[in-house]
């Protein structure tokens, strides 16, 4: 099993050709990446997460577990992992070719625009070897100015139990907060960068192909798993308009092994149409606004038990849901 150093040295956080290297803090990329290994959120949300806790949070969950057992529903804390999101009974799924040309069709006008910055609620697992596996619920938002500083908040937050406590992690240890609960609000300075993914993402599907490809610190063409993840990557740093919404459409419509299953209602309430990937251990859901063929989300379930980690086949190890 790799331990924490073999994990940082495969996320890579500060590349050697990056544009800080060496120079001065890490950027907001390799900021990401450590967040990723630390927090599981993102493609390394299924690396296993050893946390410490205290016989205080030991207490907290215990008495959230009881809740769970002999509480009545509309006392229920929100700190349940989210199930797989279900396909409508009946409904007819959309091939990946007619949603590209669908986005195409939405595109013509040219609006929305591309906006940097992202409003992103995940819901992310974390796992020890010793403890129940839990899911931390985060809501956040980054608006960059014009001036290229920008700002991000982190919430503690679960859309699906409004008003309800919320399990976040905190100085390490796990334990619950009031829903809305600001985890983080940060401003930046000034900063540029023309490399992927701060670098404005293209429109044109080759290109943007290259991008993505760049963006992963790949010089090879995508599998299918690593492009999904590239979409993740450059959806938690812009909001795209329609143009760029089409050509990653394109791109995913020429991606193998992703096969239309039919309409969702995803975990924000919204319709979309789901697209599913089986690899190994685990499935990917792809979710995609059925008119413009924006993503709407991306959930990551196991399909494989791993008892050591307490993880079930069924569970949802991570989901994303990126919001306009």
């Amino acid at each position: 099993m790799p331990d924490e150093l073999d994990l940082l040295r495969g996320a890579n956080p500060v590349p050697a050709d990056g544009p800080h290297f060496g120079d001065g803090p890490l950027d907001h990329d390799a900021e990401r990446r450590l967040n990723q290994l630390l927090y599981g959120s993102g493609p390394f949300s299924r690396r296993r997460t050893r946390w410490t806790w205290s016989l205080a949070t030991i207490a907290v969950v215990a008495a959230t577990a009881l809740t769970l057992l002999f509480a009545g529903p509309n006392t229920t804390p929100a700190v349940a992992a989210p199930r797989p999101l279900l396909v409508q009974a009946g409904s007819t799924p959309v091939p990946l070719a007619r949603m590209a040309e669908l986005a195409d069709a939405a595109a013509e006008d040219g609006s929305p625009k591309l906006l940097k910055g992202t409003h992103v609620q995940t819901w992310s697992m974390g796992m020890s070897e010793d403890k129940p596996p839990i899911t931390l619920p985060v809501e956040r938002v980054v608006r960059w100015q014009a001036d290229a500083s920008h700002t991000e908040l982190v919430v503690a937050t679960d859309p699906r139990h409004p008003g309800r406590p919320v399990l976040s992690e905190g100085d390490g240890e796990p334990g619950l907060v009031e829903d809305g609960h600001v985890i983080s609000e940060q401003t930046f300075g000034p900063s540029w960068s023309d490399a992927p993914p701060e670098s404005t993402p293209p429109h044109d599907p080759g290109r943007l192909e290259a991008y993505l490809q760049e963006a992963q610190y790949q010089s090879t063409a995508l599998t299918t798993p690593e492009l999904l993840d590239a979409v993740r990557v450059l959806l938690d740093h812009w909001t795209l308009g329609a143009r760029e919404d089409a050509a990653v459409a394109r791109l995913l419509a020429d991606a193998e092994g992703l096969r239309p299953v039919g309409g969702v209602t995803d975990r924000l309430g919204r319709p979309g149409q789901a697209y599913v990937y089986d690899g190994h251990g685990s499935r990917q859901m792809l979710i995609m606004e059925p008119v413009t063929g924006a993503v709407l989300g991306l959930e990551n379930t196991a399909t494989t038990a791993e008892p050591e980690w307490g993880l079930k086949a069924g569970d949802v190890m991570d989901y994303s849901a990126w919001m306009r």
